[in-house]
């Protein structure tokens, strides 16, 4: 006998024939989450990550290009700005690839944001064979084009949001996010004995048929979210942008994934400048795969005892951590400073996770909060602007995370070229994070702090942020 939520979620399970379209999701709703909405949202999720790690690995292409390039050719300003120009691009362009999952749905979305990665490999092979011809602002601009990877995330992770129920979304999007960070150390782990091998030439060709395979695989598996079709418009974007909430987030994000990317683009260059007798490039890749599988515990961590509380402990490891690094660089010592620096990468891969688990959260108490709880109706509108601003505020918040990551690179290329080194930019770096974990906990910890008066709690950490 059918039951009817069987006949619901029936109906909202199967795909419609044209474009793989879902025409009724409803995650949030218990029985239909365990009925077919889990399967489903796994499945997307598994492409999704696929999608977002190749975008990765082409977002990183020049990290290791110029670990490779001849001795001498360029100084460590340009090799910088050949590291930092990708960097720079994919912070931007991550606020229209946010909204396109909403416009073209986010499996057609997936499988054009995967092709579009076969312009900067094609590119970089193209460049690499013309080395010696092109001035130094075309590499520039090629480079630039890696960033076309960097806006993979802002897509998948928006797209994905709308998978899982809100209070289950910290481990997926920890898990989505970790995939997609993966591609940084894959990336600085493979390439090196392939350039051994068969020449830097290799590192564009070895991406191209698995961007094919990922598109192909995104096409046949994934699904749309009618609903998702109206998350937000552009008049919503600029609405969030007026919140405090989105520009708080924003700069603790700086905090974590600025931290990450900026150390994971720069890590390499940074050995060699501190360190020149050790060879970088057997130790590059593991900052960013301690990073990254770090993320999906810092997920599952706020999800457990609240994202607030985790991000607070997360910035006093990073400002402990990098003080440490600092110590290091001035005694010399390579075992202390490979090994906090991979604290504070472990550290940066936990607070990824906490703050993208601490927005959804914080938008949806605020809808709720001005909603008449005894109205169903009501509530039901709430969540559902609330899950629309989170979305668009999560498109901000890893645009200015990213170009976080730049301001770090700069930081350090200042660093160097006024004072031979980078432990001024370490201390700056330090003094950041402990105002980072004080503003955490002034705002969403403390007894009747600003944040929490918002919304008329007594601390947003008792509302599960």
């Amino acid at each position: 006998m059918t039951t009817v939520f069987e006949a619901r979620a029936d109906q909202a399970a199967p795909e419609s024939g044209k474009g793989r379209w879902i025409e009724r999701w409803e995650p949030d709703d218990a029985a239909f989450w365990a009925a077919t909405g889990k399967r489903i949202a796994v499945r997307n999720l598994m492409f999704s990550v696929l999608t977002e790690h190749l975008g990765f690995c082409v977002w990183l292409l020049w990290s290791i290009a110029v670990l490779n390039l001849p001795k001498g050719m360029f100084t460590t300003s340009q090799v910088l700005w050949l590291t930092t120009t990708p960097n720079l691009v994919g912070a931007l362009i991550r606020i229209p690839y946010t909204f396109a999952p909403a416009r073209f749905g986010g499996r057609n979305w997936t499988v054009v944001s995967g092709l579009l990665l076969l312009i900067p490999t094609g590119l970089f092979v193209y460049a690499v064979e013309n080395l010696d011809s092109l001035p130094f602002g075309v590499l520039l601009l090629i480079a630039a084009t890696t960033g076309l990877g960097g806006g993979n995330f802002a897509s998948s992770m928006a797209n994905i949001t709308h998978f899982y129920p809100a209070s289950k979304q910290g481990l997926p999007l920890g898990l989505n996010a970790a995939g997609g960070n993966l591609g940084t150390s894959v990336t600085q782990l493979c390439m090196p004995p392939l350039i051994v091998a068969f020449g830097l030439v290799a590192v564009g060709w070895v991406w191209m048929p698995l961007v094919l395979l990922a598109a192909a695989g995104s096409y046949f598996f994934m699904n749309n979210l009618r609903t998702a079709t109206t998350a937000y418009t552009v008049g919503e974007m600029v609405s969030i942008c007026g919140r405090a909430q989105t520009w708080i987030m924003s700069v603790l994000y700086i905090g974590t994934f600025g931290s990450f990317i900026g150390y994971a683009f720069s890590f390499g260059v940074l050995i060699k400048a501190q360190f020149p007798d050790v060879k970088g490039a057997n130790f590059i890749w593991l900052g960013a795969f301690v990073g990254s599988f770090a993320r999906p515990v810092g997920g599952w961590l706020a999800d457990r005892f609240g994202g607030a509380r985790v991000t607070m402990i997360v910035f006093f490891a990073m400002t402990a951590g990098i003080g440490a690094v600092a110590y290091a660089v001035e005694a010399g010592n390579w075992a202390l400073f490979l090994g906090a620096f991979l604290f504070v990468f472990a550290a940066t891969g936990l607070g990824n996770g906490s703050t993208y688990r601490m927005i959804p959260a914080i938008f949806r108490i605020q809808a709720l909060s001005r909603a008449d709880a005894t109205d169903e109706a009501a509530v039901a509108r709430a969540s559902a602007a609330g899950r629309r601003h989170a979305a668009a505020a999560i498109g901000i918040c890893s645009a200015v995370g990213a170009l976080g990551g730049v301001l770090i690179q700069q930081a350090f290329r200042i660093s160097i070229e006024t004072t031979k080194g980078i432990a001024p930019a370490l201390i700056g770096l330090a003094v950041f994070y402990a105002l980072c974990m004080i503003t955490t906990w002034a705002l969403y910890l403390r007894k009747r702090g600003i944040t929490a008066a918002e919304t008329g709690r007594s601390s947003l950490a008792e509302a599960g942020v």
